[in-house]
C-alpha cells in the first residue's frame, strides 16, 4: 500500500488543503470525498489516513517508516478501519446495518497505536437505510477522537443529514496530459495512452479498466460497423449479431457506449467542432459525413438508446442485435 502524497496523480490543491488542515490541527471529524469513479478519491483518503495516524510531526506526515505507517502499509493498523459494500450470492453489493454495528463496536475501543482512529468508508452511496441512520448517530456523537472519511461517486444518494455533517471535498477530472504521462507507468503501451486518456473522462481507474477489459478492441469493432454500414447485407447482419450476442452483457453495453461516442463525434464534426472523444479517428469519421446525414445520425442515436435500455432486461440478446442492425441498414 503506497501512502505517500508524492505518488498521487493530480489533485494538488486538494492535497495541499488537507495537509494544511492537518498541520494546523483543524481537521474536521467527518469528510465527504465526492467525484467520478477512478479519479483517485480513495487513494487520497488512504494518504490522509496515514497522515492522521503517523507518529511524525504533521509537516512530515506520513513519514512512511514509523510503527504506525508500517502497520498501515501492512494492512494491520489497529486504529484504522475500512467499510466497503458486501454481497452474498447474486445479491447486489450494499453496506448493511451489521457492518455499521461492527464498526461501532470497534471504534469504542481505546486507540492502541495512534492518538486517534480513522474510518474509511468507500462507496457509501450503497448503504441501506438502516445502515445510513445508524452511521448518522455515530457521526453525530463519535466516541473519542476519530476522523470519518466517506468516499462516494453519488453524493445525492446519501441522507441530507449525513452530508450536512461532513466537510465536502469535490474532486475534478484529471487532465489529458496527466493521464497520458501516467498510463505507461501502469503498463499501458505509450502508443495507446493518448487514446485511453481521451476515452476515460479524466479517470485513471477507468482508463486502466478499459485497457484490461479489451476496450480498444470493442471500439475498433464499433468503428468497423460504421465503416461498412453502407454495404452491410443480411449475411453480414447475421454474422455480426451472432458475434455481438456472444459477448457478456457488460461488454456489449461498452460496445454500445463506443458506438454512441462515435455518433456523437460525427455530430460534433457536422457542427464544425473539433473536441472529439475519438480524436485519433477524426479522419475516418469525417469520411462518414457523406454516408451518414445528420438527421440519420440522430435517429441512430435514438435507436441505440433503446437498445441499451433493453439490454439491461432479460430480453434475448441475439434477437435484439439482429433487430438493431436490420433497422440500422434500413434507415435512410
Amino acid at each position: 500500500m503506497d501512502i505517500q502524497w508524492k505518488s498521487i496523480l493530480g489533485h494538488e490543491k486538494i492535497i495541499q488543503r488537507l495537509q494544511r488542515l492537518g498541520q494546523e490541527g483543524r481537521m474536521p471529524h467527518a469528510l465527504l470525498f465526492c467525484g467520478s469513479e477512478g479519479i483517485g478519491k480513495r487513494r487520497i483518503a488512504l494518504s490522509l489516513a496515514a497522515m492522521l495516524l503517523c507518529e511524525a510531526v504533521p509537516e512530515a506526515a506520513p513519514c512512511g517508516h514509523c510503527a504506525s505507517c508500517e502497520a498501515l502499509q501492512a494492512g494491520i493498523h489497529p486504529d484504522f478501519y475500512q467499510v466497503e459494500p458486501e454481497s452474498k450470492g447474486k445479491a447486489a453489493k450494499t453496506i448493511k446495518i451489521e457492518q455499521i454495528r461492527e464498526l461501532q463496536t470497534r471504534i469504542a475501543w481505546t486507540p492502541k497505536l495512534s492518538k486517534q482512529r480513522v474510518i474509511l468508508m468507500d462507496q457509501v452511496e450503497l448503504m441501506n437505510e438502516a445502515a445510513a441512520n445508524s452511521l448518522l448517530k455515530t457521526i453525530e456523537e463519535p466516541p473519542g477522537s476519530m476522523v470519518f472519511i466517506l468516499v462516494t461517486s453519488t453524493p445525492s444518494a446519501l441522507l441530507d443529514t449525513i452530508r450536512s455533517r461532513c466537510m465536502r471535498v469535490e474532486f475534478g477530472m484529471l487532465s489529458l496530459d496527466a493521464l497520458e504521462q501516467a498510463l505507461p507507468a501502469h503498463g499501458i503501451p505509450a502508443a495507446q495512452a493518448p487514446v485511453l486518456a481521451s476515452l476515460s473522462d479524466g479517470s485513471l481507474g477507468r482508463a486502466l479498466q478499459l485497457y484490461a477489459d479489451g476496450g480498444l478492441e470493442l471500439r475498433a469493432d464499433a468503428a468497423a460497423l460504421l465503416d461498412e454500414l453502407h454495404q452491410l447485407d443480411m449475411g453480414g447482419v447475421w454474422k455480426r449479431s451472432r458475434a455481438l450476442s456472444e459477448l457478456p452483457r457488460e461488454k456489449l453495453l461498452d460496445w454500445c457506449m463506443y458506438l454512441s461516442m462515435m455518433l456523437r463525434d460525427i455530430l460534433v464534426l457536422y457542427s464544425g467542432g473539433t473536441r472529439l472523444y475519438h480524436q485519433d479517428l477524426a479522419d475516418s469519421m469525417a469520411k462518414l459525413l457523406g454516408q451518414l446525414p445528420e438527421n440519420r445520425v440522430f435517429r441512430m442515436l435514438a435507436l441505440l438508446r433503446q437498445l441499451q435500455k433493453r439490454l439491461v432486461s432479460n430480453a434475448n440478446v441475439r434477437l435484439l442485435m439482429e433487430s438493431f442492425l436490420i433497422q440500422l441498414i434500413d434507415m435512410k
